[in-house]
């Protein structure tokens, strides 16, 4: 049974990934991966990755440490705050980032200046 949903959850989607990314062959793969955006994405990746782990490292230990310790006042507050990534769906909370933060949301600034200039365009003669 272990098996099975490893290969339905892991392994399956795991070899879809690989079979679109090499579909077109390995030099469209490897002239993509060589694009200075994919570069850069890749030194954004690593460096983001440099940084959170330690600290989630750091904090993840200090957090437990005193979650199973001490009684102290926020304590569940503390301890639903680490569970709610595990209720709520990463696609989800992806959406909810991309809606409040991008560039058509309350705190987007693009929406104004992509929306007036094309409507300008737009007008008939």
């Amino acid at each position: 049974m272990t098996v099975v949903f490893l290969g339905l959850f892991l392994v399956l989607p795991l070899f879809t990934v690989f079979l679109q990314a090499f579909s077109k062959g390995l030099g469209v793969y490897t002239a993509a991966i060589r694009e200075p955006a994919a570069l850069a994405a890749i030194r954004l990746t690593l460096l983001v990755a440099a940084i959170s782990v330690p600290l989630n490292a750091v904090f993840g230990v200090t957090a437990a440490w005193a979650i199973a310790k001490f009684d102290f006042r926020g304590k569940s507050l503390l301890t639903t705050a680490i569970d709610l990534p595990f209720a709520v769906s990463p696609v989800v909370s992806g959406l909810i980032f991309v809606l409040l933060f991008g560039a058509h949301g309350p705190s987007g600034r693009g929406s104004r200046s992509t929306t007036s200039g094309s409507s300008s365009r737009c007008r008939a003669s």
